[in-house]
């Protein structure tokens, strides 16, 4: 009787740690997952666009029209550190061609510019003050080059993968390298029939831990749109074959949502800027968007498991304008106070498709926020927030995907315990923390 107990013992242990390690594929390589945790960082437009009031540049503009007066990248640093940000992605090189840094492979750089008398490097001082003020750098490199005059020829590409290498080798190590998929004409008219192949093997030679984002990965993907919002439900997976970057990629509805059953980890990264246009325009100073508008963005991006990337455009004088400081720090604020005092805070470490809190007293809530486990995979496809009030169902909240974090707003309500409930899953997840909150009740998320 003593063996057969013992037997069942070892047997429910058994199920039990099988619970917790649960796997269901593709998962996230372990870059990926610390990308993942980053939750937001900046996006930095900045090059001849902002003095010319474009957005996409000719690629014929001198480049003498690149001179910024007083250019501070601790400036752009410092603000994003009161911002919480994690980190700045920076065009390096936009369609116009134009490098930020001194490339050996263009003559259309800050080296040739009256900017600092050709002395100058926008990579190097922003590298520098990446790492004095804590901060990861990425770096946005556009394949169209409107003035390179190798574009459209198979030369070209070389003249690409020399400048990936480039600027890994002087400026990295990088957490994300961002791969714009536009691609139209070059100085002769022609098009490029850009390597993607070759494109891809350089990256993971020289930069193995660099998360490489277009929209279709191979380590982060486009959201779909550029208005920061996305899809709900929303997958970290997706189908790949037969697509293209560009013109030949996913829909942008399968790429704000993923794909449930997708057999490669990409998950979504949503840019969005804080003005109307990406490049700087004094004339858009009274169009920066609000703290509130911010944390709204939030929700809908970070809130359903993807990543922010907010683009704050430099100024002429190659500055943050203090509109767009001003909403940030307010924006953090926000933040702050909003998830700053949880009403509970419980983490789990086995894997369960029941899940209940209890408040010990009636307390009053109107956001809960919810982490699975996606280490060993993203499972949850739909759930269920029932809200309890002396041992008695009072109210509903259905759910679909988790993934790294979902943020839950509702009208606020007093209750004494809640219970989530997973109704869908491809294998039993994990919920490995779970947080309850009352924050202002003008910041909760607004039907679509």
């Amino acid at each position: 009787m003593k063996n057969l107990i013992a037997i069942i013992f070892l047997f429910s242990c058994c199920l039990i740690q099988a619970q917790k390690v649960a796997v269901n594929k593709p998962v996230p390589s372990k870059q990926q997952l610390a990308w993942q945790k980053m939750d937001f960082y900046l996006f930095a437009h900045f090059g001849p666009n902002t003095f010319t009031d474009l957005e996409w540049g000719k690629g014929t503009e001198p480049e003498d029209v690149f001179n910024p007066t007083n250019l501070d990248c601790g400036q752009w640093c410092r603000i994003a550190k009161a911002a919480g940000a994690k980190g700045i992605i920076i065009t390096a090189k936009h369609h116009d061609g134009f490098c930020l840094w001194p490339s050996k492979y263009s003559t259309h750089t800050v080296a040739q510019s009256k900017w600092r008398n050709g002395k100058g490097d926008v990579l190097r001082e922003l590298s520098d003050s990446c790492k004095k003020y804590g901060l990861k750098m990425g770096v946005y490199l556009s394949p169209w080059d409107r003035n390179h005059p190798k574009y459209g020829t198979p030369e070209y590409n070389d003249v690409f993968i020399n400048m990936m290498k480039e600027v890994v080798k002087n400026y990295g190590p990088f957490f994300e390298f961002w791969w714009d998929g536009a691609n139209g004409e070059g100085p002769n008219g022609k098009k490029q029939v850009y390597d993607w192949n070759r494109f891809e093997k350089t990256m993971r030679t020289v930069a193995p831990n660099t998360i490489v984002f277009s929209d279709i990965g191979p380590d982060a993907r486009w959201v779909g749109n550029e208005n920061g919002i996305a899809g709900d439900p929303n997958w970290d997976l997706l189908d790949t074959a037969g697509f293209s970057r560009g013109a030949g990629a996913p829909s942008t509805d399968t790429l704000n949502h993923g794909n449930v059953n997708g057999k490669n980890w990409i998950p979504a990264e949503c840019d969005v800027s804080i003005r109307p246009g990406w490049f700087y325009h004094k004339e858009e100073d009274d169009k920066v968007k609000t703290p509130e508008q911010l944390f709204t963005l939030y929700l809908k991006s970070v809130g359903r498991g993807s990543n922010l990337l907010l683009n704050v455009p430099p100024d002429k004088e190659g500055l943050i304008d203090a509109h767009d400081s001003a909403a940030l720090v307010g924006f953090k604020k926000l933040r702050d106070e909003s998830f700053g005092r949880p009403v509970t805070n419980k983490k789990f470490t086995a894997a369960s498709t029941l899940y209940k809190i209890d408040l010990h007293q009636s307390q009053k809530i109107n956001c809960i926020v919810l982490n699975e486990d996606i280490a060993s995979g993203q499972k949850i496809k739909s759930f269920t927030v029932q809200f309890m009030s002396d041992n008695k169902i009072v109210n509903e909240l259905n759910g679909n995907t988790v993934g790294k974090k979902r943020i839950l707003t509702f009208p606020s309500m007093n209750i004494n315990s809640f219970i989530i409930k997973i109704n869908e899953s491809k294998a039993t997840p994990l919920l490995d923390n779970i947080a309850a909150y009352l924050i202002d009740e003008d910041l909760v998320e607004k039907p679509n």
